[in-house]
């Protein structure tokens, strides 16, 4: 995830987070990152915080979340310390976190079911093997 350097530029976070310069600018844009402080020359200057949050964005992502919850997530988070916000906030990640064990669970039970049919494959081959070097006996 993304790197905690102190001040970076969109080219050296966007390196630090595994993203393109297009997606970070996209995801200001659409108000998932708030507007970030530019430099003198308006190139635009991520901090720290601006890391974390695109870190914590990034595992969202990756769990699944939609880009509109995660937008509502962040116009919450604008809203600061706020009793609704941070009650609205903690609702959608339990939700959220019910989903992630929900897909986790299907794909342990994937993963085990793929693990019994390599296992029958595995037996299958030996079996087969033996066979074939029975049968190359057979035929000297």
């Amino acid at each position: 995830m993304c790197s905690m350097t102190a001040s970076l530029t969109i080219q050296q976070t966007a390196e630090a987070c595994g993203l393109t310069v297009h997606t970070l600018r996209y995801y200001e844009r659409i108000g998932l990152i708030k507007p970030i402080p530019r430099r003198s020359n308006g190139h635009r200057l991520y901090r720290a915080d601006d890391l974390s949050w695109i870190a914590f964005l990034l595992r969202l992502r990756a769990t699944g979340m939609s880009i509109e919850e995660m937008q509502r997530y962040a116009q919450l988070r604008e809203q600061g310390e706020q009793l609704p916000s941070v009650a609205e906030r903690k609702a959608m990640l339990a939700l959220h976190a019910e989903a992630v064990e929900a897909n986790l669970k299907a794909m342990q039970e994937t993963l085990a079911y793929l693990h019994h049919k390599i296992a029958l494959y595995s037996t299958l081959e030996n079996e087969l093997q033996s066979q074939e070097k029975q049968h190359g006996k057979h035929a000297l």
